[in-house]
């Protein structure tokens, strides 16, 4: 896989040849600002904050699914609202199908609230693409605070394409190992701290069962005994469709923001293989050590990542459309 995907630049990813290595790129490389709709649609990002807020409040669940979100969004296709697409006859398995994405990924009601409320607003400017940047960084502002506020640029067009298969293909899963990690996210212009520090976003949301219990609790690892002890009695031995609940991902702070995540790790209380395998290498396991322990270093990175993350593959120009709804090319 990690072949299949290493030909996958981000968005204006610069080609260092004399060295042969990437130069990540800046949001503004990416034909993206902080204040794109500024003229155009003045109170965009306050309406969108406005929609989140009032969702994350009713349930801080779905703001852990809209930083999710962002995440399977711009790691299939770029950061181009390709998630948000329903199936239709021609296309009867778009992304949102995908198991990485289905029954999991949450959120969606949210974007569609947004987005009416947009197009009421300001037919036709904003893209959902944006919105769903935007989603990302207020629910992350809303879970954790000042400490993880931060401008998000704007300026992404929204793609037509959007293929179950492509997501299984990008998006890494809970049981990959740390250089498989390591290549998923470089595929994507995305660096070793950029992954480690995008694995926080773990200190919130839920998970099934189903994503850890065969490689975690049913066969030998590092799990530590009385988190597993607890696991064991919230899931079932063999989950399955029918039979396959969710446990919080952090059960310090399940619903905060919060660099907990990292302690969790080097406690070995974590879910999935992916979050213990940061601790393989003593490189990955320093940058769990320095977030777990020095106040405001995971915070502080963490607004950078999820940035560089946004400008992955963005689509401008004649390459996308503004849909009018999101859930459906114009």
């Amino acid at each position: 896989m990690a072949s299949k995907v290493a030909a996958v630049l981000s968005c204006a990813l610069l080609v260092v040849a004399a060295t042969g290595y990437y130069t990540p790129p800046s949001p503004a490389t990416c034909g993206l600002k902080v204040g794109y709709y500024h003229e155009k649609c003045p109170h965009a990002e306050a309406i969108v904050k406005h929609v989140v807020g009032a969702a994350v409040r009713k349930n801080p669940g779905v703001g852990a699914g809209l930083i999710r979100m962002l995440f399977h969004d711009c790691f299939v296709e770029g950061c181009d609202a390709s998630v948000l697409l329903d199936p239709t006859p021609a296309n009867p398995q778009p992304e949102k199908l995908s198991p990485p994405n289905n029954p999991s990924l949450r959120g969606f009601e949210v974007i569609d609230a947004a987005k009416a409320a947009l197009e009421r607003a300001c037919p036709g400017v904003v893209s959902c693409a944006d919105i769903v940047a935007f989603a990302a960084r207020d629910a992350s502002a809303f879970l954790g605070g000042r400490g993880v506020s931060f401008d998000m640029p704007a300026g992404r067009l929204d793609g037509r394409a959007s293929v179950a298969s492509r997501a299984l293909d990008f998006l890494p899963p809970p049981v990959f190992t740390l250089p498989e990690l390591v290549a998923s996210f470089a595929a994507k212009g995305l660096g070793v701290e950029d992954m480690v520090v995008l694995s926080g976003a773990h200190t919130v949301g839920r998970s099934h069962c189903s994503s850890f219990v065969p490689d975690r609790l049913a066969a030998p690892s590092d799990i530590n005994p009385s988190f597993a002890a607890s696991l064991r009695g919230q899931c079932p031995a063999s989950p399955s469709a029918g039979n396959d609940p969710t446990v919080v991902q952090d059960a310090v702070t399940p619903d905060a923001l919060d660099n907990q995540y990292y302690k969790n790790v080097l406690a070995h209380r974590v879910l999935f293989t992916s979050d213990a395998a940061l601790l393989t290498s003593p490189e990955t396991a320093k940058m769990v050590s320095d977030n777990a322990n020095i106040p405001g270093w995971w915070e502080d990175r963490f607004k950078k990542a999820m940035v560089k993350m946004a400008s992955v593959e963005v689509k401008t120009g004649n390459h996308g459309e503004v849909r009018r709804n999101c859930r459906v090319v114009n």
